[in-house]
């Protein structure tokens, strides 16, 4: 069996990550654009805190919206340039961090941030 080299390094992120930011975007994106599909009366105070929200501060959620999206598309932006620096050349490999990082955000840029590639001895 053939040792990689390193180009093609991949991890997904973890199972919690994965739940806990697609539950988190989802309501945040219900909140902002179809807060009527929310039972906001049937989550005790976590429903009155979302309908508070939605009903005193939907400006600012719309425009936090926008922003984590933007964050999120710096975050894959800045995935690519680290797979660079890590020698990661496998277009396919990149493409998988960069759509994984546009996904989870930090818990797939951190990944990638810990990757420590194994360097050739230099004599």
């Amino acid at each position: 069996m053939a040792k990689s080299d390193g180009g093609d390094y991949f991890k997904r992120t973890s199972n919690f990550w994965i739940a806990a930011v697609t539950f988190g975007v989802s309501l945040y994106s219900c909140m902002v654009f179809t807060p009527e599909i929310i039972p906001c009366q049937y989550l005790g105070l976590f429903g009155s805190f979302l309908r508070y929200l939605v009903d005193n501060h939907s400006g600012i959620m719309y425009k936090g919206w926008w922003l984590a999206l933007g964050i999120h598309v710096i975050e894959s932006l800045v995935s690519l340039n680290v797979c660079s620096n890590k020698g990661i050349n496998s277009t396919s490999t990149r493409l998988l961090w960069f759509f994984q990082t546009f996904l989870f955000g930090f818990a797939s840029l951190g990944l990638l941030l810990k990757y420590d590639p194994e360097r050739p001895k230099q004599h």
